[in-house]
């Protein structure tokens, strides 16, 4: 299982807002919940999934401004993927709360 932090920055909008963009990339997260699990933060979308899936899935995130006529788009991708053990969103978030909870 990996994680992914995703941007998708639509370049050359009508206005500084970029929300009806991100609702909509959340829009193809809705449809794909079966592939990833996700988590929209006020900076960047947070996916995990397996490694074929999250590059299927950036693929079709990637694409969401194109189709509503934005002629460029840059897309940050920062990618974890531990091999060792399972690592998912909450496991990463449960283990930093612990270590803040030692004595």
């Amino acid at each position: 299982m990996a994680i992914a932090d995703i941007t998708i920055i639509p370049i050359g909008t009508e206005t500084p807002s970029v929300s009806a963009y991100v609702a909509e990339i959340q829009k193809v997260l809705q449809q794909n919940k079966d592939k990833v699990n996700y988590q929209l933060t006020p900076m960047s979308t947070l996916i995990e999934g397996e490694l074929p899936d999250l590059f299927d899935v950036i693929q079709q995130l990637h694409e969401v401004p194109f189709s509503s006529g934005i002629q460029r788009v840059a897309t940050n991708i920062r990618i974890d993927d531990r091999r060792d053990k399972k690592s998912t969103m909450a496991g990463k978030l449960q283990a930093v709360e612990a270590q803040m909870n030692k004595e």
